[in-house]
């Protein structure tokens, strides 16, 4: 064996990593963070964390007792500018703070955001407060979700779902059941946002054609998510 000798390239400070904990079950998060990130100069490192093939309060609750693993199987070789959780549904029953908590028990990174946080965010950026909220939860899972929003400011008195569990469901909403359940919802003269909720749906293609048709923003998980974690990095 012939050993050879090498050198080392040296990491880029400027381009830090950032980090993002993925269901199991999702397919749309990834694949539309490529798009809101196409033109980064800094890495994105994906783990994926265990979660119910159906959605339901019991499984969110039990993606509380995983966060930590699934944060540590990230690359640690740099300490991370901010880990992003990718999942509406469970930020809001197990709360920011406590994902927050749990992520920065393995994982080295200044900042932790999650969507329900992301577009509380982006909303107070926007400067408004009353969302006409499009869910593919079941009901069970709404509760909580429209509670948190309560909570950080935001009324969802409009409110519409597709009442579906089942994730790879989920996942295959069809983009023009989106626009239009979302035209629908966001016409309401009393609400002044339009926020379509979970990472698993479909929405980076839609959110032009409601925003034209409505004249309103439109806000998705994916995309506050990724507009956070785009504001945090460049703040850090």
């Amino acid at each position: 064996m012939t050993r050879i000798p090498y050198t080392l390239d040296q990491d880029n400070p400027a381009a830090s990593p950032i980090g993002l904990i993925l269901l199991q079950t999702d397919e749309t998060l990834e694949p539309e963070f490529s798009q809101y990130f196409s033109d980064r100069a800094f890495p994105i490192h994906v783990t994926r964390i265990p979660s119910g093939v159906e959605v339901t309060k019991d499984s969110l609750a039990e993606m509380e007792t995983a966060l930590p693993a699934a944060a540590r199987l990230l690359p640690s070789a740099r300490p991370y500018r901010v880990i992003g959780y990718g999942c509406t549904s469970a930020s809001s029953v197990i709360g920011s703070d406590r994902v927050a908590q749990l992520v920065k028990q393995t994982c080295d990174t200044a900042e932790v955001t999650n969507p329900l946080l992301a577009a509380t965010a982006c909303a107070k950026e926007l400067g408004v407060s009353k969302f006409a909220l499009l869910s593919p939860y079941i009901e069970e899972v709404n509760i909580p979700l429209r509670k948190a929003f309560s909570e950080n400011g935001i009324s969802t008195d409009i409110f519409g779902t597709f009442g579906e569990a089942e994730e790879a469901k989920v996942a295959r909403i069809s983009e023009q059941s989106i626009i239009e359940a979302a035209c629908r919802l966001g016409s309401d003269p009393s609400v002044d946002a339009i926020f379509l909720s979970c990472t698993n749906l479909r929405t980076y293609a839609a959110i032009p054609q409601i925003r034209k048709k409505t004249g309103k923003p439109v806000l998705s998980s994916n995309q506050s998510l990724a507009w956070h974690m785009q504001r945090l990095n460049s703040i850090n």
